[in-house]
C-alpha cells in the first residue's frame, strides 16, 4: 500500500457516523466495504468479530483499527469513520473510540496486510493529524486529509 487512497476511496469515508456500540459499528462499516468489494456484509462482520475475540483492536487514544482477512478480496480494502459520539470499544486504555479505520485483506496478503496496518497505525498516532480528523466537517474534508498525507509521505 503506497497511499491511503489506494485502499480508501472517498465513498468509504464517513463523518459523524452515529452508532450505539461496536456491533452496530461493524455492521455499518461492513455495509460500506461490501458495496465496494462485492462481498457479503455479514461475512465481514463475522471476520471482524472473530478477530476482536483475540483482543481488542482499539489501540488507545480514541482510535480503533478493526481488521480481518476475507476470502474473495484481490487487494486490501479500507474504510474510515469518525463517529458522532465515542463508543465503548473495550480499547486497551479503556477510553471510548471515535476514530475507526477498517482494513480488510485477502487471506494470502500477509506482507501487504501488515504494511497497511503499520502505515495506518503510524498515521493515527500523529496527534496533529488526529486533531485535523476530529475537526474536519465532512467526508470530503476527511478524505482530503488522507490524500494530503499521501502527498506529504511521498515528498
Amino acid at each position: 500500500m503506497d497511499d491511503f487512497s489506494d485502499i480508501v476511496g472517498s465513498d468509504r469515508v464517513l463523518a459523524g457516523l452515529a452508532v450505539p456500540n461496536k456491533k452496530a459499528l461493524f455492521q455499518q462499516l461492513a455495509a460500506v466495504a461490501a458495496r465496494e468489494s462485492g462481498l457479503d456484509a455479514k461475512l465481514i462482520v463475522e471476520r471482524l468479530t472473530e478477530r476482536e475475540r483475540l483482543g481488542s483492536t482499539g489501540f488507545g487514544g480514541g482510535i480503533a483499527i478493526p481488521h480481518g482477512k476475507i476470502d474473495g478480496l484481490s487487494h486490501v480494502v479500507g474504510a474510515f469513520a469518525r463517529l458522532a459520539t465515542p463508543i465503548d470499544y473495550q480499547a486497551i486504555d479503556d477510553m471510548p473510540v471515535d476514530l475507526v479505520f477498517l482494513l480488510l485483506s485477502p487471506p494470502d496478503a500477509g506482507v501487504e496486510h501488515l504494511k497497511a496496518l503499520s502505515r495506518v497505525s503510524r498515521r493515527l498516532r500523529d496527534r496533529g493529524f488526529l486533531a485535523k480528523l476530529r475537526g474536519a466537517g465532512s467526508p470530503d474534508a476527511l478524505y482530503a486529509l488522507f490524500a494530503a498525507n499521501d502527498t506529504r509521505d511521498a515528498a
